[in-house]
């Protein structure tokens, strides 16, 4: 078999365990909140933002230092420190005695993961890049697989044996995940020449790259703007189930079932609208995928009912699966070869900006008018995303990466 196939199928079992472990515990973290003793409503809003955007915050200041240092010392290592570093965090927040102690793991939690990008970044550098598509249209199914797991897992954990038994959780799935990757992963790589280390190395690398490849800045902007969009109602999604649902429903396991869903479904359509993007093309996918997801997102906002809530996640989840996929697929066909790693780097610090900006605006916006508003909001921004992508992303032709 060849080598980057083999990589493929092991970083995809790994990748499903660790994201996985990553989701048994996070959709519960508002339920956490309350549990560590943040029980009024406006506080509670607040809190999830903030303990969700401080993880976000580091992760925007290290992804482009540990991309870098992929392209400089190997792929395999990096995904190692991001799975074995996240078992260790995620376990102590099993251990945590309040809210501030929460906020600061998460926030080396941030410094020391980011198992999609340095997955992401091993993949695309050893896949030929006719099978881009695919190969990282089936690593983003092991992830929506594994997040589609994971909160059914930590739904039946949470309500049985408590939250905290579901960090526990997290740091086991994570530490068979990693185990996995250091035994099984095998990397064929050759160090850059002294001389051209110093130009690797740089912060700044990522964006100089990606400054050289008109279509790679736009699909930077549409990365953070989808991100940004979706990750407005992340901490209010429980909060909002939590209010439609029966006050003797099993809370944690039905949060868990409509998290669990949209991912599956996403799952599904990543590997799929994958192949479909290396056939007619990753902009007529993203394009249609980005105002299907629009359009899904509005109604959310008028549901009285968790089944009708449910149906539109689920569907938000299939459409949002394409665009990851179509955005990623592009991204790395652009990169110039051997310099992957910089430029998910820099995707992942933008992103990380949008994922700690996303949730504090979403809980606020939730704090003054309500649960409802942040899926209006989501909407919107995604219509902008979509317009961008019809404007400025070339339709037919192949653009060529500088390597200068």
């Amino acid at each position: 078999m060849e080598i980057w196939k083999r990589n493929l199928y092991v970083i995809w079992v790994a990748e499903l365990l660790a994201i996985a472990g990553f989701s048994v515990a996070f959709p519960f973290l508002p339920y956490y909140v309350q549990e560590l003793g943040v029980t009024e409503p406006g506080e509670v809003e607040i809190w999830s933002g903030i303990i969700i955007a401080s993880q976000a915050v580091t992760m925007a200041v290290f992804s482009p230092i540990w991309g870098a240092l992929a392209d400089r010392y190997g792929r395999k290592l990096m995904i190692e420190r991001a799975i074995f570093g996240g078992a260790v965090v995620l376990t102590a927040m099993g251990f945590v005695q309040n809210v501030w102690q929460l906020a600061a793991l998460r926030a080396i939690q941030g410094a020391l993961t980011g198992t999609v990008t340095a997955a992401m970044t091993l993949v695309a550098s050893s896949t030929p890049r006719e099978r881009t598509g695919y190969a990282l249209g089936l690593l983003q199914m092991a992830i929506w697989i594994g997040a589609s797991v994971g909160p059914l897992i930590g739904g039946i954990v949470a309500d049985t044996w408590g939250y905290r038994a579901a960090f526990y959780a997290t740091g086991g799935l994570l530490l068979v995940s990693g185990v996995t990757v250091w035994l099984f992963v095998k990397e064929d790589f050759t160090p850059p020449p002294r001389d051209a280390r110093s130009a690797r190395g740089s912060m700044w690398d990522g964006l100089r790259l990606v400054m050289a490849v008109g279509s790679l800045v736009t699909l930077l902007v549409v990365r953070i703007i989808v991100r940004l969009g979706t990750s407005l109602t992340a901490p209010i999604l429980p909060l909002f189930i939590q209010s439609l649902a029966a006050p003797t429903a099993r809370v944690a396991s039905l949060t868990g079932l409509i998290s669990g869903i949209t991912a599956a479904t996403s799952a599904v359509s990543a590997v799929f609208l994958g192949r479909t993007g290396d056939r007619f093309g990753y902009r007529l996918v993203l394009l249609v995928s980005t105002v299907a997801t629009a359009a899904l997102y509005a109604p959310q906002a008028f549901v009285t009912e968790t089944w009708q809530l449910l149906i539109l996640q689920a569907a938000v989840g299939f459409t949002l699966g394409g665009m990851v996929a179509s955005i990623s697929a592009s991204q790395a066909k652009l990169s110039p070869e051997g310099r992957q790693g910089a430029v998910f780097g820099l995707d992942a610090s933008a992103t990380s900006v949008a994922n700690a900006v996303g949730p504090l605006i979403g809980a606020s916006m939730a704090a003054s008018f309500g649960l409802r508003l942040p899926f209006l909001l989501t909407a919107a921004a995604l219509a902008v995303a979509a317009g961008l992508v019809w404007k400025l992303l070339p339709p037919d032709r192949r653009e060529e990466p500088s390597t200068s």
